[in-house]
């Protein structure tokens, strides 16, 4: 069953897995949903995993912020940070967006953790802005997560990570994936991200599926069991 609850000046859906919605969760998932989009967007996909081995799992769907959005005309959607058109070959990031929204994901893990499921049991996971999120604020994080999933995105703010990074987190699990026809976020974004991570010394489990910018089933599989393996051993 979903709920509706309200932290840290976000909405949240969230739902526990297993067939006691009451039940106490043994681990956590913040999922980020991509630009334009709301929590309700990766909830088909919680539903499709099966993660009964590890047992109740609370599922944790905030929605960002409304926004002007550059690369849309400054039409205002929801969104984690601006996007600027790309001038040649550089991308001007929206840094300011990116650290306020690192910020709130920072508040929603802290609040997981309040309310009794440690960072070690939670895994950060976002889809193309809600990946480049993750992989911004997962690696920030001041306490070890469980592992962090990005889906069709990239590492933001590059340059800064190996300075910024976190002890706490220097070899927590990655789970990348994209698709090889992808035009929003072109597949060789994601692989120069896998690159820049493994050169850091991050354990990256990559994946590329036909797809364009989407989630294919298999995707799903494989996401499936690289959760069950790392909720099993942290």
């Amino acid at each position: 069953m979903l709920q509706v609850m309200t932290s840290h000046t976000l909405e949240t859906l969230e739902l526990v897995t297993g067939s006691n919605p009451a039940a106490t969760p043994v681990a956590s998932i913040v999922v980020l949903h991509g630009l334009g989009a709301d929590g309700n967007d990766f909830v088909p996909i919680a539903q499709e995993l099966d993660l009964d081995a590890i047992g109740p799992v609370r599922f944790v769907f905030p929605t960002a912020p409304v926004r002007p959005v550059t690369l849309n005309g400054g039409y205002e959607m929801r969104a984690w940070y601006d996007i600027h058109p790309p001038i040649g070959q550089s991308r001007r990031e929206d840094e300011a967006g990116l650290r306020e929204s690192c910020a709130l994901v920072q508040g929603l893990l802290d609040r997981e953790a309040a309310r009794g499921v440690p960072p070690g049991r939670t895994v950060l996971m976002g889809f193309s802005q809600g990946c480049a999120m993750t992989l911004m604020a997962g690696l920030r994080a001041p306490q070890r997560l469980a592992g962090l999933v990005g889906l069709s995105g990239y590492l933001p703010l590059a340059a800064s990570t190996a300075t910024e990074r976190t002890e706490a987190n220097r070899d927590v699990p990655i789970f990348l994936a994209h698709g090889s026809q992808d035009p929003v976020v072109v597949v060789q974004r994601g692989t120069e991200s896998r690159d820049a991570l493994k050169a850091l010394g991050y354990p990256v489990e990559w994946h590329t599926y036909a797809m364009e910018h989407s989630v294919c089933p298999q995707e799903v599989a494989d996401l499936n069991t690289w959760l069950v393996r790392v909720l099993a051993a942290s």
